[in-house]
């Protein structure tokens, strides 16, 4: 028999819609950065006050936690990210960025935070309007730094434990570059583990007219990277999945000039934590063997560095979800395909000793995408996260992801 409570809440969701269209376009027009959030912060703890929550503000930094009681029961917890990038957005909207650091470095929500905040703002607004469909604890948490990897790990080094009650379930969502009006869930491993590596290889420096008196570091580097590449194809099994992206390599000053090392920058991607130690030691284990073949007058050195956890959803809670969102999206639900970006979102319930579920929302406007997969033009028609031209479409968009949000609230709160 199909649950009644999700009707009922989002019966007045058109009493939230126009704040928070403009609330949106706010935001999108004043994007901060990772650590920075304090406009973004301040604009979100006034409206959860507004909505009656207790509010604990500058968690971890910039985190912001809005909590609403509601006599006995289960407690959930909601997260949305929320920073932007240094992107120089390219959309031509009439609310798009204009906002630049001090040292002129433009600044975009090219992520999609902004829809994240503003549908989490309208789901609590609209719970707390409807106390008398549910029991429990609510938990809204507005997370910093995400794209650094660190602002959830920031907030529970922030005291999180303390400020919140024992949560049972976490739960977060993410748009995607995939139709408005959908939303899709996945059991298991959902989003990769991620990990960057900066090294630096050492030679000798010499005139480029005399290599017999260098040890050459490009060269090095060059050789580092061509054997990289066979991590994946030859040390990873067929059917475990793995991404190995050499996307920097800098060094020297001058075309007659080899210089005395070089810097590689690296980004892993992996589902489980054997792959990941695999793939890890073989880059370890190919740079030395490489620097010794080389002649390399000094050992490599490693740092890792933005490294992201597996986000490994729980089998119980997305079921539950899922058969939540059916009933309530019907076939605008539907399974999310496992997706290479990462997340650090899993570090808050894994510190929480709380099982979790993330899942997608589609942010594209239906028509373009259709066009465009008619044309077989996905890949180069529809903008991806982080692009300059990602803009999701403001509605469905919105309207969507505080559904979703409120519909699963609701499931994790009747257990």
């Amino acid at each position: 028999m199909p649950d009644t409570a999700p009707t009922a809440v989002l019966d007045s969701l058109a009493s939230v819609r126009a704040w928070q269209e403009d609330f949106y376009r706010d935001l999108h027009a004043h994007p901060e950065l990772s650590h920075q959030e304090w406009r973004t912060g301040s604009s979100v703890a006034a409206r959860l006050r507004e909505a009656g929550c207790e509010v604990q503000d500058k968690v971890g930094g910039t985190g912001v936690v809005g909590i609403l009681r509601n006599g006995d029961g289960r407690c959930v917890l909601l997260r949305a990210d929320m920073d932007a990038l240094p992107v120089l957005e390219a959309t031509g909207l009439p609310y798009a960025s204009r906002q630049v650091t001090d040292d002129g470095v433009p600044l975009m929500h090219a992520c999609g935070h902004d829809v994240h905040i503003t549908c989490l703002l309208g789901a609590v607004t609209l719970l707390a309007q409807a106390r008398a469909q549910w029991s429990g604890t609510l938990v809204a948490l507005f997370q910093p730094a995400e794209e650094t990897a660190d602002g959830a790990r920031a907030m529970v080094e922030g005291g999180l434990a303390s400020i919140v009650p024992h949560v049972d379930v976490a739960m977060a969502q993410h748009v995607l570059p995939f139709p408005s009006g959908l939303v899709k869930s996945r059991p298991g491993p959902t989003l990769s583990a991620a990990d960057s590596m900066r090294i630096t290889v050492h030679g000798r420096g010499a005139h480029g007219s005399m290599p017999q008196a260098a040890v050459d570091p490009v060269v090095l580097a060059a050789s580092i990277v061509m054997r990289l590449q066979t991590v994946v194809s030859r040390e990873v099994a067929p059917g475990d999945t793995a991404v190995l992206t050499v996307g920097s390599l800098q060094a020297g000053t001058k075309s007659n000039v080899i210089p005395d090392h070089a810097v590689l920058q690296l980004n892993v991607r992996t589902y489980d934590e054997h792959t990941r130690s695999t793939v890890l030691d073989a880059i370890e284990r190919i740079v030395r063997a490489e620097c010794e073949a080389s002649g390399s007058p000094k050992e490599p050195e490693f740092e890792l560095f933005d490294r992201y956890p597996l986000t490994d959803n729980d089998n119980d809670v997305t079921d539950r979800v899922a058969a939540a969102f059916e009933d309530y999206f019907g076939d605008r639900s539907g399974p999310l395909p496992q997706q290479s970006a990462s997340e650090d979102f899993s570090d808050i319930p894994t510190a929480l000793g709380a099982p979790y579920t993330y899942w997608g929302i589609g942010g594209i406007d239906a028509d373009t995408y259709r066009a465009a997969e008619q044309a077989g033009r996905v890949a180069q028609d529809i903008p991806v996260n982080h692009s300059a031209n990602f803009a999701p479409v403001v509605q469905p968009t919105l309207d969507t992801g505080t559904q979703a949000l409120v519909v699963a609230a609701l499931a994790g709160l009747a257990g």
